[in-house]
């Protein structure tokens, strides 16, 4: 017999953290263990349009998906309630952050400059890359609260602070390799 999806434990508004602590749902760690969860979801749609059009750095987008599995045990891991044995286990180093630096750089020199500001296009890939850059934006501001008071690893806010940028990098790159055109902001007369 499977294993039942559903615990109960949760029904009367408190979930627990990595660390065993029971806190409301509404608390900023599960707001931001929610803003992250929506990002790889949003990745994920990103890198099954990607794939369909045969783009290579769908790998790199079920990395990011997987580093976000670390950023949310780190998230879920308060650190004025863990034991050493919690922080070692769901500590997040800066490699990953240097890895996408490498990304963004790579892919930025092989784009023309950008010389006005772009607005979500350049076909379905594109478009939700930026979707999930948006999102990410989102989960680092949720995130950056939690840094601030000392609850989260600093890495985890920088990785995705440069997340956001590669993600609108790869967008600016999906459009360019499908020969999409990226819309721009104009002025309304």
């Amino acid at each position: 017999r499977a294993p039942r999806i559903y615990t109960r434990t949760g029904d009367s508004g408190f979930s627990s953290t990595f660390t065993g602590e029971r806190r409301p749902k509404g608390d900023r760690i599960f707001e931001a263990l929610g803003a992250t969860d929506e990002l790889s979801s949003a990745i994920g749609l990103a890198g099954e349009f990607s794939s369909e059009q045969g783009h290579t750095f769908v790998d790199q987008l079920h990395k990011v998906q997987c580093m976000l599995q670390d950023v949310g045990s780190n998230i879920a891991t308060p650190l004025s309630s863990a034991r050493e044995a919690h922080r070692k286990r769901t500590s997040f180093s800066e490699k990953p952050i240097l890895e996408l630096e490498q990304w963004i750089d790579s892919y930025s020199e092989q784009l023309p400059p950008l010389r006005a500001f772009i607005l979500p296009s350049g076909g379905r890939s594109s478009a939700a890359l930026h979707f999930s850059r948006a999102v990410c934006r989102r989960a680092e501001r949720c995130v950056v609260p939690l840094v601030q008071a000392g609850e989260a690893d600093p890495n985890v806010a920088k990785y995705l602070n440069r997340l956001s940028d590669y993600l609108f990098v790869l967008a600016r790159y999906a459009a360019m390799k499908e020969g999409k055109e990226e819309k721009i902001y104009i002025k309304p007369e």
